[in-house]
């Protein structure tokens, strides 16, 4: 989703509103640099994910009982199928073990922000089902080039993705199922950026599925590095540095507010330097409802290397 997004502009708003800067040395620019990668890579890793979720459900022969077919003729082989991703085509092959649900970008998405090239394939076991508790599947992420309409700027992802129906059921059904719970864990993804610099990054997340008005996603981190918990996100960045995104308290989505962050609290952690970002508050800075149209605003609370905290209430 938006949140990590948010916070890597707060992050930069937060160093550019004082003169200190963390032990890393890095320039204002890199600083910036560092923010807006880390928003890009976990924001198109949210969207992969709703990629694969939503095209899983769609076809029999991965989310329910029962084969795939053309009509009333079984398909035997690998085949295509209806896409629901704008830029996107879709391949299923149900006679392999594997099988194996191929998404291959090549376009540009329904709002024209960004264009992606490149393959996705998911592979899950025969003799299982998506929808059934505990199923696992694989995601191959193969040269996703994502680039940035607005400036041209590009990201490319490489790596393996690991998806874990926890509860089990379909997302088709989940009015009725009450909440379902899906993983997403990744050690192995490397980015490459335009300019050749390349990051690891790693994902532990949990993204729970509910429905009040319209579906609800609850997200929260899954890792622990020593003291500290519910991380999402961690790795090092272009230039080598650190870092650890934690959901300190899980973040939401809602679709009844147009699929905005509506509430949560963040902490983006580098050396010398936490920013923690609470989320779905008015101009005051009190929890709010969903304001339509209007703003949301966010207040950030950041402590610099020399101990000096700063306090912001923000737009978002």
């Amino acid at each position: 989703m938006m949140a990590v997004a948010v916070a890597g502009m707060v992050i930069f708003a937060a160093c550019k509103k004082s003169n200190s800067t963390d032990n890393s040395n890095t320039s204002d620019a890199d600083v910036q640099t560092q923010s807006d990668d880390q928003s890009r890579v976990s924001s198109e890793n949210d969207a992969l994910t709703n990629d694969v979720a939503t095209s899983l459900d769609a076809q029999a022969g991965f989310s329910v009982t029962g084969v795939a077919t053309r009509g009333d003729v079984q398909v035997d082989g690998p085949h295509q199928v209806a896409s629901s991703i704008c830029d996107a085509t879709i391949m299923v092959d149900t006679t392999v073990n594997p099988r194996t649900l191929t998404i291959t970008y090549n376009g540009s998405n329904c709002a024209g922000t960004r264009t992606r090239t490149g393959t996705v394939v998911v592979s899950m076991a025969a003799g299982t089902r998506w929808s059934n508790k505990g199923a696992v599947v694989t995601v191959s992420i193969q040269n996703l080039k994502i680039t940035r309409v607005a400036d041209g700027k590009s990201i490319t992802i490489n790596g393996t993705h690991t998806y874990t129906n926890v509860s089990g059921g379909s997302l088709i059904n989940l009015a009725s199922l009450g909440s379902i719970t899906h993983t997403v864990t990744s050690d192995d993804m490397t980015i490459t950026f335009d300019n050749g610099s390349k990051r690891s990054w790693h994902i532990a997340r949990q993204r729970v599925y509910s429905y009040v008005n319209g579906i609800v996603v609850t997200e929260s981190g899954l890792h622990s590095d020593g003291g500290t918990t519910g991380i999402t996100e961690w790795g090092t960045n272009r230039f080598g540095n650190s870092f650890e995104t934690v959901f300190t308290t899980p973040v939401v989505v809602a679709q009844s507010c147009n699929w905005r962050l509506t509430a949560g609290e963040i902490e983006v952690i580098r050396p010398a330097v936490t920013v923690t970002l609470t989320l779905g508050l008015d101009a005051q800075g009190n929890p709010t409802d969903c304001p339509g149209l209007g703003f949301y605003y966010f207040k950030l609370v950041w402590q610099g290397a020399a101990g000096k905290t700063y306090t912001f209430i923000l737009p978002y």
